[in-house]
């Protein structure tokens, strides 16, 4: 079903804001994560997040929307990783 209508809006010719509000809010998430610290507590996840983000822009500057959602989905998983890392170790370290 979820592939039927995402073929829809793919065919349809609206790949380009459904990237824009999957990278909206991928890039909400890594913004989320860097005001915490998570460049230094989640390195790994943090720059993940970062070039599949980048990876993400430049899929879409060539017009591959289906690429460019993908990578911002995953962007936006490893920022959340990072931002829930990062708090743990805030936690940890008793901030």
């Amino acid at each position: 079903m979820l592939l039927a209508i995402s073929l829809g809006v793919f065919s349809s010719g609206c790949g380009h804001t459904v990237f824009a509000i999957q990278v909206g809010s991928a890039s909400s998430k890594l913004e989320e994560a860097r005001e915490i610290g998570a460049e230094k507590l989640a390195p790994y996840e943090f720059y993940f997040a970062e070039a599949h983000l980048r990876k993400a822009r430049s899929e879409a500057a060539e017009a591959d929307y289906s690429d460019a959602i993908e990578f911002a989905e995953i962007s936006e998983e490893f920022a959340e990783k990072a931002t829930r890392l990062a708090r743990q170790a805030h936690r940890s370290a008793g901030r």
